[in-house]
């Protein structure tokens, strides 16, 4: 009932609400493949009730019922549909576990099978399907495991203890996770910190950054330290802790951003990454945005911030990194009554902005008219 409404004071809330996304998808014949998800309630919280892969002119899909799941695939073409039920204790359930669930299906499956299907399949069906699941497959652990990350992270500590930390939003991990590559592997903690320290120079941040550990076991205390360099010379080694807050909280983002290692995440999920830094830091995030970008990670980015959105602009234009204008997408949500409308934006070759609505930057002319005395 959160996600939900009707505007109509009288109209039946509805039950259920769709999300999907279609991706480029070169080994198939028609170039696209896309998933579909709808979404019921289950004990207050969304529940991903079916979902549904299409790609090469046929679907599969996978409804979870009350005692299993039901598997279904057919053609776009002539609607034929072919069925069976599943036990649900034999599954697990991933977002967009259609997929595999589908493979070990039709790998199952003796064509000319009838029982539990309502029609049997075509070996030509058969086939078709297990092509868009092989293609899918590819991308699972990237749509599966994104890196969320939430717009207030952790709070720094003066001295942190080496303890075995799992993965969260909040980035509470990270300090643990520095340290123990300050350890472990020279070359990696080298590599990572010329990174940091460059986008650090880069946003006026700081211009060092160091791990301080209290102890020649693993099992030591540390601490983070960051520096600023003067005019003439180096500053002074400081805690974490006693240097601005927007240090610390975007060392999670940063770290997550430019650490390397096939295991890496490959897609980033990131809330108000601005939060408390300064302007000249927000640009330089929106650089470093373009530069990942570029790398071949996809970024979704929720942000209030416009020195962000401008560095982008500017990227395209200058061709900084090599992002071309398709490359971007900028979603603008607007209040509507008691709706949001969502306006799609695009860039052109110059970096200006494309399909805008008329409130889109309002407050800031009004703004600017108001400090010129218009």
């Amino acid at each position: 009932e959160d996600i939900v409404h009707n505007s109509g004071a009288r109209s039946k809330l509805p039950d259920s609400f769709e999300a999907g996304f279609r991706w480029a998808q070169p080994e198939l014949e028609n170039g696209t493949m896309s998933v579909h998800t709808t979404f019921k309630e289950r004990h207050g919280a969304p529940f991903p009730a079916k979902r549904k892969v299409e790609g090469n002119a046929v679907w599969m899909e996978a409804t979870v019922k009350e005692n299993g799941v039901t598997v279904a695939f057919g053609t776009l073409s002539n609607q034929r549909r072919h069925s069976t039920d599943i036990p649900i204790v034999e599954i697990a359930f991933p977002l967009f576990s259609v997929a595999g669930l589908g493979l070990t299906y039709l790998r199952g499956m003796k064509v000319g099978e009838t029982e539990g299907i309502e029609s049997p399949p075509t070996p030509s069906e058969i086939e078709e399907c297990t092509k868009i699941v092989q293609a899918l497959l590819p991308d699972l652990g990237t749509v599966l495991r994104p890196l969320a990350c939430a717009p207030v992270r952790s709070r720094p500590r003066r001295t942190y203890d080496p303890i075995q930390q799992s993965w969260d939003t909040e980035g509470e991990y990270i300090p643990g996770y520095l340290a123990n590559l300050y350890r472990q592997d020279v070359d990696g903690w080298q590599g990572l910190k010329v990174s940091l320290e460059k986008f650090g120079r880069r946003s006026g941040l700081f211009d060092d950054i160091s791990v301080r550990s209290f102890g020649d076991t693993g099992g030591a205390p540390f601490q983070m330290q960051v520096r600023k360099w003067g005019k003439r010379r180096k500053g002074l080694q400081r805690n974490l802790i006693d240097v601005g807050y927007g240090v610390s909280q975007a060392l999670p983002l940063l770290t997550e951003l430019l650490r390397p290692g096939s295991d890496a995440p490959r897609m980033f999920l990131l809330q108000q990454p601005e939060v408390h830094l300064h302007p000249s830091a927000q640009a330089a995030l929106g650089s470093l945005f373009c530069d990942v970008a570029a790398s071949g990670k996809q970024l979704i980015v929720e942000t209030h911030s416009d020195y962000i959105i401008d560095r982008v602009r500017m990227d395209v234009r200058d061709g900084a990194t090599g992002l071309k204008p398709e490359d971007v997408s900028i979603l603008y949500f607007e209040r509507d009554e008691l709706a949001v409308n969502i306006h799609s934006i695009t860039i052109d070759e110059q970096g200006n902005l494309q399909d805008c609505p008329v409130s889109y930057g309002d407050f800031f002319m009004a703004e600017t008219r108001r400090l010129v005395g218009i």
